[in-house]
């Protein structure tokens, strides 16, 4: 008989020691959530766990869950390249190394005689981890540089796939995608549940809560369902604290996000005809202000309370260092697929954010032409 989704997962974890957890590149709360509480219970059933996201910068809203601040932005010592030399004849007197040219030199002085090219032989180790589980991640392309800069270990090594989204590319081995959910913390609790729930203490709680209120902005979305609010319950009796998450969440601002969200407010612009809003961000907003690009985070949700009939709701940003490179973002409310919308730009995304890059032109020229784009993609 063939094993369940549970099942497997307590198969395949069983026997592994170190695990690797990630997500996509341009992730969110749900992710951070998520990847969290998981690590955190795999660590009580003793398995030693990584969190990787390429280039991750951890958002301020969330330092407060716990082991937040140990997630990295890039693998660290993934595997060894072995030297080995034959020195049973020779002996060695001296080790040493530097460095010239950005190349390694290793000096290695025998004790008798000489050594050549015949006593040396190189291997690699194997791969630190012994299995992958990726959370809120459609493909694996979507975790950017951690993936493309080693293929060779995600192809040796067995994948879970979690995740709630309908693009999801079914790439694990196991593959736990539960279309219905609203958020993947949601599925790993009921995962964690159902495999050992005498683990889940009031941090993984907190973690798993903290997920489903970020991917649901606080429960606002629409595809919130009955079981969601059944599962925020139980957390909450598990010891998560719902207040104490919201208010770092969306109530604790620094003066330098107020300024930038007023920025934004103040050059938000509406196409009533198409229920469409933008807005833009200079590189002067962000000096004059003293913001940085992470204090962007929920202005999103910001500018769907400012304008309630809002249906696409875009962002577009220059970057700090370069004019000329445009980050945007855009979130749908109705039922269309906005990285399908924008994959003309390589858009990375779900069905309802997607967040892309443009280089080499001004910010104007690219709101105009991805304005223009988006009516098009609505009008079809």
């Amino acid at each position: 008989m063939a094993l369940g989704k549970i099942e497997q997962f307590d198969k395949t974890i069983e026997d592994k020691k170190n695990i690797l957890i990630t997500f996509k590149k341009h992730f969110d709360g749900d992710a951070i959530g998520s990847a969290l509480a998981l690590k955190l219970f795999l660590e009580q059933m003793e398995k030693r766990v990584d969190i990787v996201c390429a280039n991750f910068v951890l958002p301020s809203e969330y330092t407060f869950l716990k082991q937040s601040q140990k997630i990295k932005n890039s693998f660290e010592g993934l595997n060894n390249f072995v030297i080995n030399i034959d020195i049973a004849k020779t002996g060695i007197s001296e080790l040493s190394y530097d460095t010239k040219d950005n190349k390694l030199r290793i000096f290695v002085t025998p004790k008798n005689g000489y050594i050549n090219r015949e006593n040396i032989t190189t291997s690699q180790s194997d791969f630190k981890y012994d299995l992958i589980i990726t959370i809120d991640t459609p493909d694996l392309n979507s975790l950017g540089e951690i993936y493309t800069d080693h293929e060779n270990f995600f192809y040796s090594k067995p994948i879970i796939n979690i995740d709630h989204q309908a693009n999801n590319e079914h790439y694990g081995q196991i593959n736990i995608i539960d279309l219905p959910a609203s958020t993947s913390a949601e599925i790993i609790f009921d995962l964690l549940q159902k495999s050992k729930e005498e683990l889940i203490n009031r941090h993984i709680a907190q973690a798993l809560l903290t997920g489903i209120i970020a991917g649901t902005n606080s429960f606002k979305k629409n595809k919130v369902r009955p079981q969601t609010l059944q599962v925020a319950s139980k957390l909450v009796d598990l010891g998560a604290d719902r207040s104490f998450i919201i208010k770092n969440l969306y109530q604790t601002k620094s003066i330098a996000t107020f300024k930038i969200w007023g920025a934004v407010l103040s050059h938000l612009k509406e196409d009533k005809e198409t229920n469409f809003v933008w807005s833009t961000i200079t590189r002067d907003d962000f000096v004059r202000s003293g913001a940085k690009k992470t204090d962007l985070n929920n202005i999103i949700d910001e500018l769907i309370s400012t304008s309630p009939s809002a249906q696409f709701i875009l962002l577009l940003n220059e970057d700090l260092e370069n004019n000329q490179n445009i980050s945007g973002t855009l979130r749908i409310l109705p039922q269309q697929h906005a990285t399908e919308m924008m994959k003309k730009y390589s858009a990375e995304g779900d069905e309802n954010e997607t967040k892309f890059n443009i280089t080499g032109k001004s910010l104007t020229e690219v709101e105009e032409e991805i304005v223009k784009h988006i009516k098009q993609e609505i009008k079809k």
